[in-house]
């Protein structure tokens, strides 16, 4: 597969997941009903979840210099924010290529090498993976009974004949999954991948400042937990919703991200669907899901769009050196 292909899949791939889970909300949806509800908003706690939610940016901006520094290079706090603005909006481009994105603007800005920075970005990634895993585990913890009961009834409703035909397919796709990567040179790409964690787990444990890295760490995604809650204030019928029901609807919505370019489409569904469990009515899931999802991409667009066009007039001068 060449690289065209390749950017075309990662790139086209992701749209059509997401303008597919758009269809498939609104299908049953009374967009009167769904508009109506618009007019109720109350905006000063979408505000306040912005607000929440550009301190978690921030903060991750502040944390990557505790990551630099132990590499022998100083990273400036203006560069590292505007850097990281704008891979959230290169994010909705291609997934995940705002990290690329952002190791190659601090690469060029402040000639720190490139290869190191990715590094770093993997550590980044090494722990917000822990921080999104002991969400969840909270999350299955609180939702045990509902979850056992849920598969014990999946389980007792199961032919043992199509249950086993499943398993075999699974096997069967699994497998071809495989032969497909092997083809195209999966191993090599493997061993960079392991490269790459080495690279970054070598970068936490040579840290100074561990603590600090810790305490914004936990910052961040409390900020981004915080942003969900707070903002479902804007909406009346959501008051009585309960903290740990909003905490699991984060975590799906965080995760449902990664399946399309800035989580379009994907992102409310996975809001509506989960909140359902609960008796949110669909409408009303829908729309906290596409108020969230929006506010966040408007930020995003406006704060990331400035960083890519300020970003060279203050790094004028390290241009011309």
């Amino acid at each position: 597969m060449n690289l065209k292909n390749k950017l075309s899949l990662k790139t086209f791939l992701p749209i059509s997941i997401g303008l597919f889970c758009i269809y498939y909300s609104f299908k049953d949806i009374n967009f009167l009903d769904f508009q109506e509800l618009f007019t109720d908003i109350n905006f000063i706690w979408i505000f306040f979840g912005l607000i929440l939610g550009a301190l978690s940016h921030i903060s991750r901006s502040y944390r990557w210099k505790f990551l630099v520094n132990p590499l022998g290079y100083k990273l400036g706090i203006k560069n590292s924010i505007l850097s990281v603005f704008a891979a959230y909006l290169i994010n909705y481009t291609i997934p995940r290529a705002g990290d690329v994105a952002r190791a190659s603007i601090i690469s060029n800005y402040e000639k720190i090498p490139f290869e190191k920075l990715i590094g770093t970005i993997i550590a980044e990634r090494i722990v917000d993976m822990i921080c999104i895993s002991s969400l969840i585990l909270i999350s299955l913890i609180y939702e045990f009974e509902r979850i056992s009961e849920k598969i014990i009834n999946l389980i007792s409703a199961v032919n043992f004949s199509n249950f086993l035909i499943f398993l075999i397919a699974i096997f069967l796709i699994i497998l071809l999954t495989f032969r497909i990567l092997k083809r195209f040179k999966f191993h090599k790409k493997f061993s960079n991948f392991l490269a790459g964690l080495k690279s970054g787990l070598t970068v936490i444990t040579r840290m100074e400042q561990k603590f600090a890295f810790i305490v914004h760490s936990i910052f961040i995604w409390l900020m981004y937990v915080l942003m969900f809650y707070v903002t479902s204030f804007a909406f009346s019928d959501l008051h009585g919703a309960n903290f740990f029901h909003l905490l699991i609807s984060f975590t799906l919505a965080a995760l449902s991200i990664m399946f399309s370019n800035g989580g379009i489409g994907i992102y409310p569904l996975a809001v509506e669907e989960s909140l359902f469990w609960y008796g949110i009515e669909s409408v009303n899931g829908l729309a906290f899901g596409w108020v969230m999802w929006l506010s966040q991409t408007i930020m995003v667009i406006i704060f990331g769009g400035l960083s890519l066009f300020i970003l060279p007039f203050i790094n004028s001068s390290n241009s011309r050196n």
